[in-house]
């Protein structure tokens, strides 16, 4: 009798033991893969990349949908739980999610806290994390042309707007805080625009086919291209700090996740975000490999 009990609580043992030892494997199954997507230019598909690697760091699997479309393609499939997170722009929210009215004075804390307190009560969206960083728009000109014709501010440009030509990314030409916003603030419009993604955009003005672009302010080509950022001289344009967006119900489900993309909180300055685009213009690198690099070298995930 003894033996018979003796082998019966060996075998439960074991069996407990071996439970426990598949917990882990159990927990990263439940947790699932999470998709990830992106706008058209650089900036994004790399932080899509490292929203995707402190997820895997975090024991998720991941799914980048890079260069899945513009902000409302985004923004529907967020919604539609086609994707689950993104990183967002908080001028764009407020202007072209929320249809936020344009302030007197831009403050950047005041678009951030309206646009998160918008998020969540129209769509029910949360801000998970504000990255640390600013992507303004930004109208830009040849330098040697705004050095011969003293042109360093927006409203300096209303002489010779009615024969330009801006070359914008896809939004630009019609989103209310894009050109309609410097028509009604400057009170000129352009002769024509031509759109594009951001790289056609960039090589547009470097090959002389358009005049003035819709300017990234974190994008090195406006150095490398002799490219003059103009000063918003009216405050036309709101602030467009980077964020990562995730709805309510995914927060609420997956709260690990959401711990694991607060790490990038406050990770990326402007400069530093700059630095990442270069790499990817100029040095031709993989989003994924300057993302990995970036969050190694800032010990958030290990190498």
């Amino acid at each position: 009798m003894r033996k018979t009990i003796l082998i019966t609580l060996v075998v439960i043992m074991t069996l407990f033991a071996s439970g426990c030892t598949e917990t882990p494997a159990d927990t990263d199954v439940e947790k699932g893969t999470v998709v990830i997507g992106s706008k058209l230019f650089q900036e994004s598909y790399i932080l899509a990349h490292m929203t995707a690697l402190v997820l895997e760091d975090a024991g998720y699997e991941t799914d980048v949908k890079q260069g899945l479309g513009g902000t409302f393609v985004n923004y529907e499939a967020l919604k539609a739980g086609q994707i689950d997170v993104y990183a967002e722009y908080t001028g764009t929210a407020y202007s072209q999610i929320l249809n936020l009215s344009q302030l007197d004075n831009w403050d950047r804390q005041v678009v951030l806290d309206e646009t998160e307190a918008g998020l969540l009560e129209q769509d029910g969206v949360m801000i998970v994390s504000n990255l640390g960083f600013e992507d303004a728009y930004a109208i830009a000109v040849k330098e040697d042309w705004a050095a011969e014709n003293n042109i360093t501010k927006i409203s300096d440009l209303e002489p010779y707007a009615a024969e330009m030509t801006i070359g914008t990314d896809p939004e630009f030409a019609t989103r209310e805080d894009g050109l309609p916003r410097i028509k009604d603030v400057y009170g000129f419009e352009f002769n024509d625009y031509k759109q594009a993604v951001a790289t056609v955009m960039y090589e547009a003005i470097k090959s002389d086919q358009v005049d003035a672009i819709s300017a990234y302010t974190t994008d090195t080509r406006n150095e490398v291209f002799e490219l003059r950022v103009l000063q918003d001289d009216k405050n036309a344009l709101p602030p467009y700090d980077a964020i990562l967006i995730v709805t309510e119900q995914f927060a609420e489900e997956n709260p690990d996740a959401v711990d694991a993309m607060k790490k990038l909180d406050g990770a990326i300055d402007t400069d530093t975000m700059r630095q990442l685009n270069y790499q990817f213009d100029i040095e031709q690198k993989e989003p994924r490999d300057i993302a990995y690099q970036f969050l190694v070298d800032e010990g958030i995930i290990e190498g």
